[in-house]
């Protein structure tokens, strides 16, 4: 039997996650005055949408949304 495999990157349920570049990070803290990125919602590296986009600790991904843009900061588990 042939196992089938969904691909959750392309679920029309599934927002797009993007990793931000240092640069882009910088911008996302200085717009929304955090301090820390500990600040930030977290999303763990264990999180199936962490591992596909081939996120680590410390990444910042922004999650978009049909209304608006989310943010979360990738920790250990």
């Amino acid at each position: 039997m042939k196992e089938k495999h969904i691909d959750i990157l392309h679920h029309n349920l599934v927002p797009k996650h993007i990793i931000l570049s240092e640069q882009e990070k910088q911008e996302v803290i200085n717009k929304y005055q955090i301090k820390k990125l500990s600040q930030f919602p977290r999303i763990l590296k264990s999180d199936p949408i962490v591992k596909l986009i081939g996120a680590k600790p410390g990444d910042l991904i922004k999650i978009e949304r049909e209304n608006s843009d989310y943010y979360r900061v990738v920790v250990e588990d």
